[in-house]
């Protein structure tokens, strides 16, 4: 790079025969002092070594000699000053280059290096040369260095020592040599060319942001060095990292060229930090709608809060994307679960609310709650430590109206639960390696339309995927693969969840899931939920098993499809209804329709079942269910009585009001009563009597009750106890 060629800069001084006036006895600023018919300055014609040159008699203690035109100054630009001297008479003086920075403004830029390194003849007529180098950054070989605050300079000489030396000056040269320092790369520039001094502690981010506008198209590289940068920059410009930054919390690297995992934990140099900044400018700029981790591993040191990494958004809603690599958990302290116990009061008239709540201010959002009468997946929404209340993120059961809770905080490898709304976020082809020491994802409070797909839930030590508001409306779980850190435990005694939801429309998909407690628990309405396979058995010889899918909404409007259901059961029930305000008469358990899925299970005793359900409250009817073309099959020799059940536990069903269920064309294999409804019987009635007796139970789903008989056919004649034909019409009751 010369600036003299490619930008036309004329950076030479005139020649001292043009005249005198351009030359000052002082700083060289405007109104000083010049030569110009001084008594200490003549100008020679012709000398025999220099031609036409300037003669200088040593009068001052320092005699200055200043180049009264403003010789630009340009962040990353290296100005070289020769001069060739000779000396005639008088003591031997000291030379320098010497210069006066000054600012846009016209004042005089303090606190820099303006003289280069002294030299001191001794041969009266040798010719000398003496040099210095001006420029921005702090490079080998650079005298002067001045960073970006000066724009122009004073360029000239100093005279050392002694007076009475006379001295003839050829001319004072100023070339760019630039080249020089960028010699071996021309597609790059460097920080510190534009004045970044990478100690740490001087605040370089002009230099960052100069480099960039000169950049042009060609990398930035920042040199080793710690750089301190003190304001949210934004970089265009592709960059390069061989020293590492330091900003304030509250201020994000904005790089728009090569946005990438990569190049922010080239520049942080630590795993963890890089995550946390990249992220937040995944959120700042529009530039870039995902972070590619480039397959990288990176093992975080603390849980990441993504609300405070992002640090200035608390609602979100273009899509934005995380992908392709690991993130894992160290395995320090720092991931252990924080458990609050306290009492506090529930009313049914507030069924979300706990109020007098002690402990409150240890208590956090996206706490599981646990006591008498809380259901499955029950967590914190909020706390407001002022009134002693929290919000609960589903009714309870029916719990004393005092009582003792344990509120236990889950840390996640990715906590998105600080942001109040946070919509259409993607996580892709992540592995979340929790590896015992971690769960994987805690949503915000609210969102719609979450994806999350292609990943790996890597031994999650508690959850997978926690929902403790609303922020899984909509969401999509698809292709992702659950493996288990408690594969060795038996089913009954296993903790891990693989995900739950709160809210509506949430569609999995594709999913692969081993030995969890459960697979998923999910309230809302409007699930499909297809082509997964969850998978629960253990080693137990004849084992407990428990539910695959635990639907909370008794009425959940939902669709299970080409499903692989492996030794665990579908369970529908109202834990989490406000059972207070039910009316168990009129409000049915279903819209679940079941279609094409495969059951399996080994190693259960006979009273296993595939379906149940489980009513809280009494006298609830049952409405709407289609059972449809499954398969039923157990192994190892195993014949269970039945594949479905009502769990009269806590609540039982009104089937005198039950209607439209349907359990047909599905298969049976090692099943004692195989259920259907509608369902065919035939009876083989040999004995002449006015009152045939039927018993279909055996065979209707549920426990439930025969309300109708929609046809019959005779095979063959209907006589009497002489053989004769009959031909009155039967008619039918119900008992």
């Amino acid at each position: 790079m010369n600036k003299a060629i490619t930008d036309g800069l004329d950076f030479m001084p005139p020649a001292f025969i043009d005249g005198l006036d351009d030359w000052s006895s002082e700083d060289g600023t405007p109104g000083s002092a010049n030569y110009d018919g001084a008594a200490n300055a003549s100008l020679v014609a012709s000398d025999p070594d220099f031609g036409p040159c300037l003669e200088l008699q040593k009068t001052d203690s320092t005699q200055k000699l200043r180049y009264m035109g403003e010789v630009p100054i340009l962040p990353g630009c290296y100005l070289q000053v020769t001069v060739r001297f000779k000396v005639l008479s008088g003591l031997f003086p000291s030379l320098r280059i010497a210069a006066w920075a000054g600012d846009a403004g016209g004042l005089h830029v303090t606190g820099l290096d303006e003289t280069g390194p002294e030299f001191l003849p001794d041969t009266y007529g040798r010719i000398y040369t003496i040099s210095a180098i001006i420029g921005s950054g702090e490079r080998t070989g650079v005298d002067m260095i001045w960073g970006t605050a000066p724009v122009y300079g004073h360029i000239g000489l100093d005279m050392l020592g002694d007076n009475g030396a006379v001295v003839r000056i050829e001319s004072v040269e100023i070339k760019d040599k630039t080249s020089i320092f960028h010699r071996n790369l021309m597609g790059w520039v460097d920080v510190r060319d534009y004045g970044a001094v990478g100690d740490g502690i001087t605040d370089d981010t002009t230099a960052f942001e100069l480099a960039d506008a000169a950049a042009d198209g060609r990398e930035i590289v920042v040199s080793e060095g710690t750089y301190f940068v003190g304001s949210t920059i934004t970089i265009n410009a592709p960059i390069r990292f061989e020293g590492t930054l330091v900003m304030p919390a509250d201020k994000r690297l904005q790089i728009t060229s090569n946005f990438d995992y990569k190049t922010y934990e080239a520049a942080f140099g630590n795993e963890t930090e890089a995550l946390k900044r990249a992220l937040a400018a995944l959120f700042n700029f529009t530039d870039h709608e995902s972070l590619d981790l480039g397959g990288r591993r990176i093992q975080l040191s603390e849980p990441l809060d993504v609300h405070a990494a992002v640090g200035n958004q608390n609602t979100y809603a273009n899509r934005r994307v995380i992908r392709n690599g690991q993130i894992s958990a160290n395995g320090a302290a720092v991931w252990d679960n924080d458990v609050v116990t306290g009492t506090a009061d529930y009313s049914t008239g507030d069924s979300t609310m706990l109020s007098n709540v002690a402990n409150i201010a240890n208590i956090q959002p996206g706490s599981l709650v646990e006591g008498t009468g809380v259901g499955r997946e029950v967590y914190v929404f909020s706390t407001d430590v002022s009134a002693g209340t929290l919000v609960l993120s589903q009714p309870l059961v029916n719990p004393a109206s005092t009582q003792s809770y344990t509120f236990t905080r889950f840390k996640y490898l990715l906590d998105f639960s600080g942001f109040t709304t946070l919509s259409r976020f993607q996580i892709e082809d992540i592995e979340l390696a929790c590896l015992g020491n971690a769960s994987g994802i805690l949503l915000p409070q609210s969102g719609i339309a979450w994806h999350i797909r292609d990943c790996w839930f890597l031994r999650p030590k508690n959850r997978g995927i926690t929902s403790h508001g609303t922020g899984c409306f909509s969401m999509s779980i698809n292709n992702c693969e659950w493996l288990s850190i408690e594969f060795s435990v038996l089913a009954q005694d296993r903790v891990t969840i693989g995900y739950n939801t709160n809210n509506n429309d949430v569609k999995v998909r594709n999913n692969r899931c081993v030995r969890y407690r459960h697979f998923g628990v999910m309230n809302g309405s409007g699930h499909i939920i297809t082509g997964n396979h969850f998978w629960q058995g253990d080693s137990a010889p004849a084992g407990d098993r428990t539910a695959g899918i635990v639907l909370t909404a008794k009425n959940s409007k939902t669709v299970m499809s080409a499903n692989y259901i492996d030794n665990c059961f579908i369970e529908v029930t109202n834990e989490h209804a406000n059972l207070a305000n039910a009316s168990p008469g009129t409000e049915p358990f279903g819209t679940l329709s079941m279609t094409g899925n495969i059951f399996t299970v080994s190693k259960v005793p006979a009273w296993f079942t595939y379906l149940r359900f489980a009513p809280q409250g009494n006298n609830y009817r049952i409405d709407g269910v289609s059972i449809i073309g499954n398969t039923f099959k157990s192994f190892g020799g195993i014949v269970i009585d039945r594949v479905e059940e009502e769990d009269t536990s806590n609540g039982s069903f009104d089937h005198s009001q039950s209607t439209n269920v349907i359990f047909q064309g599905n298969s049976f294999e090692d099943v004692a009563f195989r259920t259907e409804n509608p369902s065919f019987v035939e009876l083989d009635q040999s004995v002449a009597t006015t009152s045939w007796s039927l018993s279909n139970a055996d065979k209707i789903p549920f426990g439930g009750q025969i309300l109708g008989i929609s046809g019959w056919a005779a095979l063959g004649p209907i006589q009497d106890a002489g053989n004769i034909d009959q031909f009155e019409t039967p008619y039918f009751t119900v008992a």
